[in-house]
């Protein structure tokens, strides 16, 4: 559990903002207040996209643009220069840069459903991120709600029946999100389809994992993403892989908690003695060692 350094609907323009308060400003001033290194600005209708001259970034040019991508992983090849006194990979920088992009992403989709059982779609184009800053601007309008809820008043919003068919909806938004980011990256990263879309997986359930446990609710937080991403290609297409939960019996016979990532983010190429505790690396034995260690 750890943080980082930091089905399509129509587009964007045939939708109709949201107009009043937001259903979504609580869970994101929520996930401030616990994690205040990432922080979420709503654009309402009238506010233009942030000005890229101020140092943000429009996700759909991150996507279409490989100078702008080229630019970004930058970022994450210095520090990488800098921290370890050694250049790394280019598929390592991608994979570092794919990280800490899409583990604040994907919290744009899974602490609202986590919270308040709401699902935003958040497609490229509504999206703007602020590296230096920390910070993302995103522009709401459609979103996904259960029956009984107080927003499913709102015009844009659309009431699907029971849980299982909001968690497709979470899944579908953070899908219809990455994939144009994925394919961006792809060339850079050495990795296959599979290999992609298991990192989606780790960064949907590594950042609900550590938020949840920020918020004093851990055990909902794994839970639930064991029921978002159980494991099943036929019902998860196309995430790879599931949340993998599992317990490991510590010195003292208490349950220790790990999970088993469907994808490595490469940081033994820098660090060979210091991977994750959840890195496919890293053997049960150690992993008893390290939690037993903090916990």
């Amino acid at each position: 559990m750890s943080a980082p350094a930091l089905v399509p609907h129509a587009s964007t323009a045939s939708r109709r903002a949201i107009v009043g308060p937001s259903p979504f400003t609580a869970a994101y001033a929520r996930l401030g207040e616990v994690f205040p290194t990432l922080g979420v600005t709503e654009l309402t209708p009238d506010q233009p996209d942030p000005d890229p001259a101020d140092g943000w970034l429009p996700a759909r040019t991150l996507a279409a643009d490989p100078a702008t991508l080229d630019r970004f992983l930058s970022w994450d090849a210095e520090q990488v220069q800098r921290d370890y006194g050694q250049p790394g990979r280019a598929d390592v920088i991608a994979s570092f840069g794919l990280h800490r992009y899409a583990w604040g992403v994907c919290l744009l989709a899974t602490i609202p459903w986590f919270l308040h059982r709401r699902v935003p779609r958040i497609p490229v184009d509504a999206v703007s991120y602020h590296r230096g800053q920390g910070r993302i601007a995103v522009r709401l309008d459609a979103f996904a709600c259960l029956p009984g809820d107080p927003a499913a008043a709102l015009p844009d919003a659309r009431v699907v029946p029971d849980e299982e068919a909001l968690r497709a909806e979470v899944r579908a938004a953070v899908a219809e999100h990455l994939a144009p980011v994925l394919d961006a990256f792809a060339p850079r990263m050495r990795r296959g389809r599979r290999a992609l879309w298991g990192m989606a997986t780790d960064e949907i359930v590594e950042g609900l994992w550590y938020i949840g446990s920020l918020l004093g609710e851990e055990d909902r937080a794994v839970a639930e993403t064991q029921q978002l991403l159980p494991g099943n290609s036929a019902l998860q297409a196309p995430y790879a892989g599931g949340a993998s939960f599992r317990a490991l019996p510590g010195k003292c016979g208490e349950d220790l908690r790990t999970r088993d990532r469907a994808s490595c983010c490469l940081f033994y190429t820098l660090r060979p003695q210091d991977t994750c505790v959840t890195c496919p690396r890293t053997g049960d034995a150690e992993r008893v060692e390290r939690l037993s260690a903090t916990s």
